[in-house]
């Protein structure tokens, strides 16, 4: 992230759900010359297929029934900074074709439009599914994820990076501190944290600790205020390895 932060170079960010993608493309965004520009991200599954060439690109006015104005898209929007395409390999096929123009060209045309946009801006797209099965499979173009996959960053799962948990939950603590009163947290319910396999990854252990500081009222957490899943077996077998501070 340090060493592709100040380029302008494409990135990929790969890793599953919950492992914190956005969390890195916003330190990429932070760490490059157009931090000072804007960071725009779409979610490219959650826009539906008809809407998401109009979200990207935008659209005229009269370009289609319900479009009473201009509209700018993301693109535009994301001239002089970042944009963030998460879960790109969810884009359908027509749309990678757009795309690939372009990230060639950086230059589009609105829907219902004949103005050429000319647009300055860095791409860093997401996914959480293997985008090479995507490709042999003819899911995804081969030509654009050869254009998206400059620099690649994996992110593994948290179960494979245990040593982390620590660190992360004192950043939690510390970012909930103004709303919910804790001395800290217990050896005993650290353990169990560890031992646990966070199948939602970081967002899931964010969220375990947002309710232990909700049910400790003003206590340490102890494993009573953990959920019930991560209470079962012999937590004190597999501790945390220490982090520093």
């Amino acid at each position: 992230i340090r060493r592709v932060g100040p380029t302008d170079a494409t990135v990929l960010i790969t890793g599953e759900s919950g492992t914190g993608k956005e969390v890195v493309a916003v330190a990429i965004h932070r760490l490059s010359p157009r931090k000072d520009g804007p960071f725009v991200p779409v979610n490219c599954a959650a826009v539906p297929e008809h809407l998401l060439e109009s979200e990207l690109f935008g659209h005229e006015k009269g370009a289609f029934t319900g479009a009473v104005k201009r509209h700018i898209g993301r693109f535009e929007v994301a001239h002089r900074g970042t944009i963030f395409l998460d879960e790109v390999a969810e884009m359908p096929p027509a749309m990678q074709v757009k795309l690939l123009r372009v990230l060639q060209d950086k230059s589009f045309t609105r829907v219902g439009g004949g103005e050429t946009v000319r647009v300055d801006m860095r791409v860093i797209a997401a996914t959480n599914r293997p985008i090479e099965e995507a490709v042999a499979g003819g899911r995804f173009r081969e030509d654009l994820y050869y254009r998206l996959n400059v620099v690649r960053i994996h992110i593994p799962p948290l179960r494979e990076r245990k040593e982390d948990i620590p660190l992360l939950v004192r950043h939690f603590l510390q970012r909930f501190r103004p709303y919910y009163q804790s001395p800290g947290i217990t050896e005993e319910a650290m353990a169990l944290l560890c031992r646990y396999h966070w199948p939602g990854n970081v967002r899931e252990l964010q969220n375990v600790v947002e309710r232990a500081l909700i049910l400790c009222q003003g206590e340490e957490i102890q494993p009573r205020h953990l959920p019930r899943e991560l209470q079962n077996g012999p937590s004190h077998l597999l501790p945390c390895l220490p982090a520093g501070d």
